[in-house]
């Protein structure tokens, strides 16, 4: 998930992207937490800076 949330984010420069990475990077592993994402809506990313 972290490699393609940086490719993400090295295509758009999206700094939510980036956001979204470093939340990712500091959360420990954990099956609950992946449960919890699973369950969230995404929503789409604004590409046109």
């Amino acid at each position: 998930m972290i490699d393609f949330t940086w490719k993400l984010f090295s295509q758009t420069g999206n700094i939510d992207t980036y956001l979204l990475l470093k939340e990712l990077e500091t959360e420990p592993n954990s099956n609950e937490s992946n449960v919890e994402m699973e369950n969230q809506e995404v929503s789409p990313l604004d590409t046109n800076l």
